[in-house]
């Protein structure tokens, strides 16, 4: 999985820290960067997050499933643009060479699984490989039929890896960490939301500063609904 931040505000907190002034018309009180600590915090635990909205990060996502982009275009107020297995052809077909190679994302579950058939266990990662391999050859077979992408993709299992850029502000964001780095979040989203996370922390510390990474279980909550 490959997270990588393209653009945010430049100077994000300032921004932030001076629309709030605006609402109140504190700006005796502005004194950059130490006061944007204690007003930014302050509204956020009094729940004024819409002064978080002036404030926006854009994110690259490579190396995840479309079940993970699946879940994650559920949050409306951000901005997703995908890749387009209309478009995208992960096969060579009449007249046109593939755009990409096919890869298909194993859950460590499957991985770890011994599946029951015919009195006798198989290996789950083995079983799973077989049929995913055989959609992706019948596909191919699709294609050089003539069949066009936008029809053969339905053939094309949910683990198939697809990129996609998202655009959201500060508030949507802590929204997202929120709900998608809590521990009964599916560990696809969760990883890489925790990525999105880290970063977030470190371009914008005051904002994100109260997310409390948990390492060892691979999640994270916001300090004050600890407990």
């Amino acid at each position: 999985m490959e997270v990588e931040l393209m653009s945010i505000t430049p100077n994000a907190e300032d921004v932030i820290e001076r629309a709030t002034r605006t609402c109140y018309l504190s700006f005796h009180r502005y004194n950059p960067p130490h006061s944007a600590k204690e007003l930014i915090r302050k509204v956020i635990r009094k729940g004024h997050h819409s002064v978080l909205e002036h404030a926006v990060a854009t994110f690259r996502i490579k190396g995840g499933s479309r079940v993970f982009t699946h879940e994650l275009v559920r949050h409306r107020l951000m901005s997703p643009s995908q890749e387009s297995q209309r478009y995208v052809c992960y096969a060579d077909k009449p007249g046109r060479e593939k755009t990409k190679d096919y890869h298909c994302i194993i859950p460590d579950t499957v991985k770890a699984a011994q599946i029951k058939s015919n009195g006798s266990f198989i290996d789950g990662e083995k079983a799973f490989l077989e049929v995913q391999d055989k959609c992706y050859q019948l596909y191919e077979q699709l294609l050089s039929a003539g069949v066009p992408p936008e029809d053969a993709r339905y053939i094309l299992p949910g683990g198939t890896e697809s990129e996609i850029v998202i655009t959201a502000n500060f508030r949507e964001l802590r929204h997202i960490f929120t709900v998608r780095c809590h521990p009964r979040a599916h560990w696809e989203i969760r990883r890489i939301c925790l990525k999105m996370l880290e970063t977030m922390k470190e371009k914008a510390p005051i904002v994100f500063s109260d997310f409390v990474i948990d390492y060892e279980n691979e999640s994270a909550y916001p300090a004050q609904d600890e407990g």
